[in-house]
Formats: C-alpha cells, structure tokens, sequence
C-alpha cells in the first residue's frame, strides 16, 4: 500500500464557516440564511466533485460534509422561516380587510 500525502480540499473551510452561518442567520427574517446557504451549496460543489473522484486523497473532507449538512439544513431553515413570514402577512392582511371602515369626517 502506497501512502500518498492527503491534500486540503479547496474551500472546506468556507463551506462550514457559511454553512454555520446559514443556521445562524436563518432567524434573520430567512433572506440572510438563505443567501448563505445557498452560497456555501454553490462553492462545494467543485469540492464535492474532487472528494467523489478521490475520496482517501484529502485531510478535511470532514469540514466540507459538515459544512454541506449545515447549509442544507440552514436553506431549511429559512425557507420555512420565510413561508411562515408569508403566511403571518396573508393571515393579517385577511383580518384587516375584514375591519369595518371609520372614514366619517
């Protein structure tokens, strides 16, 4: 058995740092969460071509799969913060219209 020197995996690190901060930044109204997601999902993906292709060859694949969990979860997360936001809205909006006009002058 050959023992190969293990590359770092380009942009692990960034995958889990934005990966993190999608999970964070998903209570910020959804649109920071998701933006972050969304971003850490488009960078790994280069990375998570290499890993498929040589999977013993890199020492941190570990930091991008974690990153890649997170940022799903984060996308999530957000995705449902903003449909519950939408729905808050549309809720409001239905018992608004519902109030009886006072426009006696």
């Amino acid at each position: 058995m050959e023992n190969q020197a293990q590359q770092k995996l380009p942009n692990s690190t960034g995958t889990l740092v934005l990966g993190i901060c999608s999970i964070v930044a998903s209570c910020c109204y959804g649109i920071v969460g998701l933006i972050c997601g969304i971003v850490a999902l488009m960078i790994s993906k280069e990375a998570n071509k290499l890993l498929r292709e040589n999977p013993d060859g890199y020492s941190d694949a570990g930091n991008h799969k974690a990153g890649r969990v997170c940022a799903i979860i984060g996308v999530s997360l957000s995705a449902l913060y903003i449909i519950l936001i939408l729905v808050y809205i549309a809720i409001l909006g239905i018992a608004f219209a519902d109030l009886p006009s006072y426009n006696n002058y």
